[in-house]
């Protein structure tokens, strides 16, 4: 059984009555490999990259299922593609990377500015950009912000059934309400609640070092969270 299955008893598959997406996943660390084992458990169609090169996910492929591509294949297709790389190797993206991506493809940014690993951006430090606006112009398309801020390990030990009083909730910004809905319907198939924490512009709130920030409490708490997060930053994100 794949680490990442999760079906609630006496819940159905989750893919009845549904079909299973194209999933093109940019990132094979730690989000990015265990969404890559949760995602094809749930039977979507996953198309993993690194910067290394297919070769290197040969055992990630045989443990999940998943395609090895490169970075430029993972998103042909692709209806869904998560970008989980740091924030310094984003301008670095191959030129025109979704140009062959599904129509209306929906791009989950999961990426967080730490200024000690990624080097002064001074749209973010000086300018006020939020982290995903600021991927989003480097893509050259908009995306919705989540899983930044969640402990790759949850998202294969903490999946819960709907309703479940344990059930995490993640915040999910996005200037695009229909993206903004793929994704949200997409945690909720992984097995967690979902906080709308509005635009990319209020996608600050779940950065690094504000109260929701790896917090892992359920929809009131991350909402009140949310609301609590001030906009100073702390030193390490001022240098």
């Amino acid at each position: 059984m794949n680490p990442g299955w999760y079906i609630a008893p006496g819940v159905t598959h989750p893919l009845e009555g549904r079909a299973p997406m194209k999933i093109g996943i940019i990132g094979a660390g730690n989000i990015g490999g265990n969404l890559t084992r949760r995602l094809t458990s749930l039977g979507h169609d996953v198309y993993v990259a690194n910067s290394r090169g297919p070769q290197t996910l040969t055992a990630l492929a045989e443990e999940t299922g998943a395609t090895p591509v490169t970075v430029e294949e993972a998103p042909r297709g692709a209806e869904v593609v998560v970008v989980t790389i740091p924030l310094k190797a984003i301008p670095d993206l191959p030129s025109g990377l979704l140009d062959q991506a599904a129509d209306g493809v929906t791009v989950i940014d999961t990426g967080n500015y730490y200024p000690q690993r990624d080097g002064r951006i001074a749209a973010i430090l000086d300018e006020g950009l939020t982290e995903s606006r600021w991927t989003a112009q480097h893509l050259g398309h908009t995306v919705v912000k989540a899983f930044n801020g969640t402990y790759a390990q949850d998202i294969l030990d903490r999946p819960r059934p709907a309703g479940a009083p344990d059930r995490i909730a993640l915040p999910v910004a996005a200037d695009d309400a229909a993206a903004k809905q793929v994704v949200r319907a997409l945690i909720d198939e992984l097995g967690f609640d979902t906080v709308d924490a509005g635009g990319l512009d209020d996608s600050w709130r779940q950065q690094p070092a504000t109260p929701v920030y790896g917090l892992q409490e359920g929809v009131d708490a991350v909402t009140k969270a949310l609301a609590e997060a001030s906009r100073e930053r702390t030193p390490d994100f001022t240098a």
